[in-house]
């Protein structure tokens, strides 16, 4: 390999590692928060305007999980709460997991 040859594939290397953008891990959390809240919260209105006798009858089953989850309108509230928080967390996490492989591959 000559001189030029190395300063090219560096300069590229240089550049790819410019490229790679870092994620931030509390917007990534917030935004998926949001997705699983308003999707919780949806699923529940929709199983509430639904009716009948079972309605949600397996979407009652998160009540297990999240405290205060049912399948009314004010669960719908506790659910979409409950739901932000964890996928928040979620997508912080993997925002921080994101940003340390770049890190890890960059040096």
């Amino acid at each position: 390999m000559t001189d030029e040859q190395s300063v090219d594939r560096a300069h590229i290397e240089y550049e790819i590692t410019r490229a790679v953008a870092r994620l931030k891990a509390v917007v990534l959390g917030m935004v998926i928060g949001l997705i699983a809240g308003v999707g919780l919260f949806a699923m529940t209105a929709v199983l509430i305007i639904d009716g009948g006798p079972d309605a949600g009858i397996h979407l009652q089953l998160l009540g297990n999980f999240f405290p205060g989850y049912s399948v009314t309108w004010p669960g719908a509230v506790i659910g979409f709460f409950w739901a932000f928080v964890c996928g928040g967390v979620i997508g912080f996490a993997i925002g921080r997991v994101y940003n340390r492989v770049v890190d890890i591959r960059q040096r």
